[in-house]
């Protein structure tokens, strides 16, 4: 099975594989791809076994039960590994078991091979993992409280800005990060932003506020040779310096945070001393996301317009998550409906 997996990859990241629209496979899914294979990789040496794939030769009843019960036993035998031994959550769990099932469909499609279909009957887990993002009030204080501003460090005043442009814009942050001086364009008086996406090729073009500018003057003073928009820097520092700004804002109120591993909800802490995380501990790139969608929703966008400035596909689950999220909108809503009904 193992070289049967890296040939999978190798085909995968030459374009030989592709999408069923055309497209190639993003690097981000090829590196999700190698990952498993270490995983199938450190399995066969937890369980001293080697895996096959066995062809199925003519009409051969007992042999499809046969290898249909040794995929059944592979299947729940590698799970209990990932959170047995491998301490996963579901989410993860469920992001192996999908590159699984795309390996198995690229053996009977693209190799040809009678393996069978018992492929399709392994379950991916999932979990909702609560969103967490900045209440309007809170990136309104980021933006225009100048005081608050003159007490950080030039580089957590950077950091600032770079996350106050993220929870406006709602890029991803693969997108964020990359943008460049010429991604901004000025139409007369007006100034857009607009942004081809990585994963999903869709172009975003967005028109940008009066403080966003200021934040590109800045930017562009502090080094004017500079191609990108923002300076280089690691996404795990970027957190850390977010998260000390938090503090900072006096946003340490307790934030609880729960995975859940085979369904059940498991408590996460914040540190040795079981201490609850605070709303600055949980703060990350994946929250500027989630602050622009929200706040462009509690203040009364349509639907569709965020969705076409976000990305999303009209059926996304992850953009009605966002939509369940913004509380203040669901209020104003309910206050109007018992207006109505009380006259």
């Amino acid at each position: 099975m193992l070289p049967l997996f890296k040939q999978f990859i190798r085909d995968t990241r030459t374009g030989r594989r592709l999408k069923i629209n055309g497209e190639r496979i993003k690097p981000q899914t090829v590196r999700n791809y190698e990952e498993v294979l270490k995983l199938l990789d450190s399995f066969c040496v937890f369980k001293g076994s080697i895996l096959k794939v066995r062809l199925l030769v003519g009409r051969n009843g007992k042999l499809s039960i046969r290898e249909s019960n040794r995929w059944k036993r592979f299947y729940f035998s590698f799970c209990n590994y990932l959170y047995d031994e491998k301490n996963c959550f579901d989410n993860y769990v469920g992001l192996v078991v999908r590159v699984l099932k795309a390996f198995f469909r690229y053996l009977r499609r693209d190799r040809l091979l009678e393996i069978g279909g018992f492929h399709q009957n392994f379950y991916a887990p999932s979990e909702e993992i609560d969103v967490i993002a900045l209440s309007h009030l809170q990136l309104r204080f980021l933006i225009q409280d100048r005081s608050f501003e003159s007490k950080l460090s030039a580089r957590l005043q950077l950091m600032k800005d770079i996350f106050v442009f993220g929870c406006t814009v709602a890029l991803r942050s693969s997108d964020l990060f990359r943008l460049s001086f010429q991604d901004i364009r000025k139409i007369g008086s007006r100034s857009y932003l607009s942004v081809k996406s990585r994963k999903t090729g869709a172009r975003t073009t967005i028109r940008l506020p009066d403080y966003l500018i200021q934040i590109i003057d800045r930017l562009r003073m502090r080094n004017p040779t500079s191609v990108f928009l923002f300076p280089k820097t690691s996404i795990e520092r970027f957190n850390v310096n977010i998260k000390r700004i938090g503090e900072l804002a006096g946003w340490q109120e307790a934030m609880p945070k729960v995975r859940y591993r085979r369904g059940k909800p498991i408590q996460q802490l914040s540190d040795k001393n079981l201490n609850q995380p605070r709303f600055c501990d949980r703060l990350s790139t994946h929250v500027m996301r989630k602050t622009a969608i929200t706040t462009m929703l509690m203040l009364g966008m349509p639907e569709l317009l965020v969705r076409k400035i976000s990305g999303h596909s009209p059926n996304s689950r992850e953009f009605y998550r966002y939509v369940n999220f913004a509380q203040e909108l669901m209020d104003n809503q309910i206050e109007k409906m018992y207006r109505k009904l009380l006259g």
